[in-house]
């Protein structure tokens, strides 16, 4: 081999325990290495080790954490089943500052009266105030212990954080937050303008993000707190029509999930999140939406769904889809073809829910 051929090779040489490059270029490193370690030689200068030495404790983890992922998949399985037949214990929420967004109407007023007699102080925003002050009259009449209303208008963020800054002198640290505002545009997407587009994003998705921001650093400081995200079915599957709210929606999911798993990972096993993904309510939000088999997909109705959400938070549970059909349908939508899921749709009704869509008539000013 000439010198110019040698200068290119990678050799593996152990000399007395040192590295010593094949080209004669001297040591490798002026670390005490291993035999059997490779040395990468360009030219006279040898550039790096890299070691072909199996570690043995490597192995033994994969195994061990192989192993207890399979023991705690048995578990957790049996627990699931188990939590099938036994109602999970309920957690008091007594002295805890609820905050529910989109307050004065629908889902965000039923859910305010599932929380008044549960000795929680209620904070209520919405965009609008005579809406929100007959939520707390409501409120207060089922027992709430205290109730403050607060005009916000959740697409703006300067308005969200100067609302937040006056809970928090006001009232205090908000424990659980109900991310519950949202507004559909119910138009095909060529035929929605860019103006409510930016809104549904804003109200439905950027809204979270600012609420977040404003109020989880009190929960981390004190490990304690619970992120509720009401989001929606058509967050988890597209409609036809809702382009832009599904997009809304699925942007809702991946940041609550995403937001959860950082507080896991940084320890503050404490804060707990609870992600809501109804069908259609009959709140006047989706008026004129017609569901093909009402016996599969009824449309819900919002006493129902505001009690479920209620209980899901009290127990803690992560996940919450109804009618209780739709975790079928997700399961079925991961695993069948693309064309057979296309023709499920169909036979659903998917692809004309909002055909005779009118949504929720405005008052006159």
């Amino acid at each position: 081999m000439s010198r110019g051929q040698q200068r290119g090779v990678s050799a593996v040489a152990a000399i007395g325990g040192r590295k010593e490059c094949e080209t004669g270029a001297g040591p490798a490193s002026k670390e005490e290495l291993s035999p059997g370690d490779k040395v990468v030689c360009v030219g006279a200068t040898c550039h790096g080790v890299a070691t072909e030495v199996t570690n043995p404790s490597s192995t033994m983890n994969f195994f061990l954490e192989t192993l207890q992922v399979l023991v705690l998949s048995m578990y957790y399985s049996l627990e699931a089943f188990l939590k099938l037949l036994i109602p999970s214990r309920k957690k008091s929420v007594v002295g805890e500052v609820v905050l529910i967004t989109g307050a004065g109407s629908g889902i965000g007023r039923l859910m305010a009266l599932e929380f008044a007699p549960l000795g929680t102080s209620l904070v209520l925003w919405d965009i609008s105030q005579e809406g929100n002050k007959e939520t707390a009259r409501l409120a207060k009449d089922k027992g709430a212990r205290t109730v403050h209303t607060y005009v916000c208008d959740c697409s703006d963020k300067a308005d969200v954080y100067r609302v937040a800054d006056q809970v928090k002198r006001e009232v205090g640290d908000v424990s659980i937050l109900i991310n519950n505002a949202g507004i559909v545009t119910g138009k095909k997407f060529m035929d929605a303008p860019d103006s409510l587009i930016e809104k549904t994003i804003e109200v439905n998705t950027m809204a979270h993000f600012w609420t977040y921001k404003a109020f989880l650093p009190a929960m981390m400081a004190n490990n304690h707190g619970h992120l509720v995200s009401i989001s929606s079915s058509a967050g988890l599957i597209g409609v036809n029509g809702l382009a832009d709210y599904c997009a809304s929606k699925f942007a809702a999911i991946g940041f609550a999930e995403s937001v959860a798993l950082e507080m896991l990972a940084s320890g503050k096993d404490g804060i707990k999140t609870t992600i809501v993904c109804p069908y259609f309510i009959n709140t006047g939000m989706f008026d004129g939406c017609q569901t093909k088999w009402p016996r599969l997909l009824p449309i819900l109705e919002p006493s129902y769904v505001a009690k479920k959400i209620v209980n899901a938070i009290l127990t803690d549970q992560v996940y919450l889809l109804l009618p209780k059909g739709m975790y079928a349908l997700m399961a079925l939508k991961n695993i069948l073809p693309v064309k057979l899921g296309l023709i499920l749709g169909s036979y659903l009704g998917a692809l004309n829910f909002m055909d005779s869509f009118r949504g929720r008539e405005k008052k006159d000013k």
